[in-house]
């Protein structure tokens, strides 16, 4: 029986966060893993140009993979806090997917006036509706991104 490898990672991480895990780990929060963030979604870009340039894509899977390890440590420290865990993540991302793609899982979204919605901005638009004002720390959030790639190509000795 193959493993699931998610869950195995999912495992490796409660691990290193637990009470007698890891004290690097342990110590880490959202605030405190945000560059890790970034850069490793920086470094899944140069996979797919790697990916792109040569044809060989055990960078972007390695790459990849680093993107991951982030995500569920961020649902972990989620879950410490009794927020949310790597399950609610996931499921949020299926039904989003599902939303956005009616012409393939279901009816579409209705207007009021009842005329289908199948246009994907659109159902972003209608989904966030009420929500508007989490746009207003995206350009905080993409000032802060820019700042954390300059520190990451300075540690890598790219500037």
């Amino acid at each position: 029986m193959k493993q699931d490898e998610v869950q195995r990672l999912k495992d490796i991480v409660d691990k290193l966060q637990a009470d007698d895990g890891c004290p690097w780990d342990k110590a880490q929060t959202h605030e405190s893993v945000k560059a890790g963030c970034i850069e490793e979604a920086c470094e899944v870009l140069a996979g797919i140009n790697i990916l792109s340039a040569t044809g060989k894509a055990e960078n972007l899977k390695e790459e990849l993979g680093d993107l991951l390890l982030q995500v569920i440590f961020h649902a972990n420290l989620a879950e410490k806090e009794g927020l949310f865990d790597l399950q609610d993540v996931a499921r949020v991302a299926a039904e989003k997917m599902i939303r956005r793609h009616p012409h393939i899982f279901h009816e579409p979204m209705r207007m009021p006036d009842g005329s289908p919605v199948t246009d994907w901005a659109e159902i972003k638009k209608l989904e966030k509706a009420g929500r508007e004002w989490e746009d207003d720390y995206l350009p905080a959030a993409l000032a802060e991104g820019r700042a954390l790639i300059d520190q990451a190509a300075k540690r890598k000795d790219l500037c």
